[in-house]
């Protein structure tokens, strides 16, 4: 269960994160992953090389380091989130002239290879995304993702029964299953939704009038569902006032997530484990900074890609 968007300020600065919510135990930390490094493909022990060096928030188990969300030094921004009972991966030994990439590494992949959206779909074309079990859930981890740059573009790419699609994102959102067009199609349930309410009414001749404000939004679904989370983003985002600057749009960013944030015992899985909101995230492109908060803090701390820059041959570890 997660939660991720996109915002855009009048000064055209892209911001990008999510709610991170799992339900297995994870330990996330940032890594600065530098440009030219090198890397072993899970699948194959091919050597793999990054073109861009990246930030992102990343757990290193087993040897295996895998990313959650990140975004690199040309303002190319991703994030992978859970896909349950949609994702289809492909089988090994089936890749048609395309390379195989483990799930769990697919978006290191793309943060250290590609410029923009443009070029990802380009890219992930000639990849071909075989499932295998990472250090983490024991399983191979049903995902999709969701990427943005700094012209604001955002897509999609899920790999169901239908194969490998790269759909547009015109509302910038993304939720869990089901798939991005059945959650497009669904937002037409809440059309009445709405900032504004009525003023009054007349039953029988009998004037009624609402108790307060917020009439209008009775129609959002209020549960955290990944159907439910989705619509509930995209109102927010949709009629929240356009962030002026930086500040504004860090405010606005964190204050839409606190509407999909799921507490511990909200949600409970079959294993018996709680599912809530592990942190919130979210990063300016332009600057390629990273603004976080965890679930045991309120305090939104700042970590930049940028930010006492070095000379490094390897993933350094920002606590």
């Amino acid at each position: 269960m997660c939660t991720a968007m996109t915002l855009q300020t009048k000064e055209g600065e892209v911001f990008f994160g999510r709610n991170m919510d799992f339900s297995y135990e994870i330990d996330p930390h940032f890594f600065k992953v530098p440009k030219s490094y090198q890397w072993i493909n899970a699948l194959t022990g091919a050597r793999m090389q990054d073109d861009y060096s990246f930030i992102g928030i990343g757990q290193e188990t087993d040897g295996l380091l895998g990313f959650f969300d990140g975004v690199n030094e040309r303002g190319f921004a991703a994030a992978a989130l859970y896909f349950a009972g949609y994702a289809r991966y492909e089988e090994m030994g089936k890749e048609e002239n395309r390379f195989p990439i483990a799930s769990f590494e697919f978006l290191h992949y793309i943060l250290g290879k590609c410029r923009s959206v443009l070029e990802l779909k380009t890219l992930a074309m000639q990849v071909s995304i075989i499932g295998m079990e990472d250090p983490v859930t024991g399983s191979a981890a049903p995902l999709h993702w969701i990427a943005t740059d700094r012209t604001g573009a955002c897509v999609v790419i899920e790999l169901t029964s239908k194969g490998l699609i790269i759909f547009d994102n015109p509302i910038g959102v993304l939720a869990n299953s089901p798939d991005l067009p059945w959650h497009m199609t669904n937002l037409r349930n809440y059309m009445e939704a709405s900032p504004d309410q009525m003023e009054e009414a007349s039953w029988s001749g009998i004037k009624l009038t609402p108790f307060g404000q917020a009439g209008g939004t009775r129609a959002l679904p209020g549960g955290f569902t990944s159907p439910d989370r989705f619509v509930r983003t995209a109102y927010l985002k949709s009629f929240l006032p356009v962030p002026q600057n930086r500040k504004e749009a860090v405010v606005s960013c964190f204050h839409i997530m606190e509407g999909v944030t799921i507490p511990k015992g909200a949600v409970i899985t079959s294993r018996g484990s709680y599912d809530y909101t592990k942190y919130t995230a979210f990063l300016n492109t332009a600057t390629c900074e990273y603004y976080f908060k965890t679930y045991d803090s309120l305090q939104v701390c700042v970590a930049g890609l940028f930010e006492n820059n070095m000379d490094i041959m390897q993933p350094v570890h920002l606590g």
